[in-house]
């Protein structure tokens, strides 16, 4: 989900994400992506490229779970026939899971990689390079699965991207996101969910992150019934383990909870009293976004207390 060429996100890490994101892009260093599966990994890689001062040549995606050492270089070094057959390297290249690589082909792309030689070096690529990971690399290094000279030729810079759980402030912007754009797809109504759908949604830990997530809203609105979308997801955060993690909080952290979201009641009634319900002045009071307190108004039950006045 990106507006206005950034990757959509109020949460502190995605802000500190794509301000690095804007810089980075502008150069030619080779960027490693690290996250979870589901995090956006690829929509990151082509934003960098389409910030980069090469957005208009080709970016090419190669998938690196599914070649072998031959079809690796074939991949990334393509020939023009249109230019006596010489080569024509992609700009851009995205190795999506470069922890996949067999050892034959890292050596190869460590082959093709440059190390401080200019641009243009004879056998090297003058590709720009960007690279994803799921996998701890460092671990991978010491297991001995990957090599550690290709490794630092790959992390110019590493991105970390974080985990949905890292980040839930922006579940319901990203949840109204892929509803709306489900229902455009789907040509249905924009489905209501309920207090119990919404809050349902706000706590679960989401294992597939952002992937996850719009595959929920996907179903939401193909089945048309949120409750019954989500009853495999309710099931899932139900089970005999679950349950068993729940029973081992501490009463004092339950507690604490409760009181953090009194106080926090107890502030947006405050903010919303002292600029007589004007919720665009109190959200800036607060110093959060306009929807975001609207979203906090209804999940602490202010909401219909008083008629707005803008």
């Amino acid at each position: 989900m990106t507006a206005a060429g950034f990757v959509y996100g109020q949460a502190a890490p995605v802000k500190t994400l794509n301000a690095l994101v804007v810089e980075i892009a502008k150069t030619d260093i080779p960027v490693l992506l690290v996250g979870e599966s589901g995090t956006g990994k690829e929509v990151y890689a082509r934003l960098i490229h389409r910030l980069s001062g090469l957005r208009e040549e080709a970016i090419k995606k190669v998938n690196c779970a599914a070649l072998d050492a031959g079809r690796l270089l074939a991949e990334i070094t393509e020939v023009d026939h249109g230019n006596k057959g010489q080569e024509c390297l992609p700009r851009t290249v995205f190795l999506d899971d470069v922890h996949e690589l067999d050892a034959a082909s890292q050596r190869a792309l460590l082959s093709l990689l440059p190390d401080g030689e200019p641009r243009g070096y004879p056998g090297k690529t003058n590709s720009r390079f960007i690279s994803s990971t799921s996998r701890n690399l460092e671990r991978e290094i010491e297991s001995g699965r990957f090599r550690r000279e290709l490794y630092f030729r790959i992390n110019g810079v590493i991105l970390r991207l974080p985990a949905l759980r890292e980040r839930k402030e922006d579940i319901p912007t990203l949840l109204e996101f892929f509803l709306l754009k489900h229902s455009n797809g789907l040509n249905r109504n924009i489905p209501e969910l309920g207090s119990d759908s919404q809050e349902l949604l706000e706590t679960y830990e989401w294992p597939g992150n952002i992937r996850e997530l719009e595959n929920v809203a996907k179903k939401i609105v193909a089945v048309r019934d949120a409750a019954l979308a989500l009853a495999d997801l309710r099931a899932t955060r139900m089970t005999p383990q679950a349950e068993e993690e729940r029973w081992r909080v501490s009463s004092l952290k339950v507690a604490s909870r409760a009181a953090s979201r009194r106080a926090e009641r107890e502030l947006i009634q405050k903010a919303l009293e002292g600029t007589h319900w004007n919720r665009k002045r109190a959200a800036q009071d607060l110093q959060i976004s306009y929807k975001s307190l609207l979203y906090k108004i209804k999940q602490t039950g202010l909401e219909g207390k008083k008629t707005e006045r803008e």
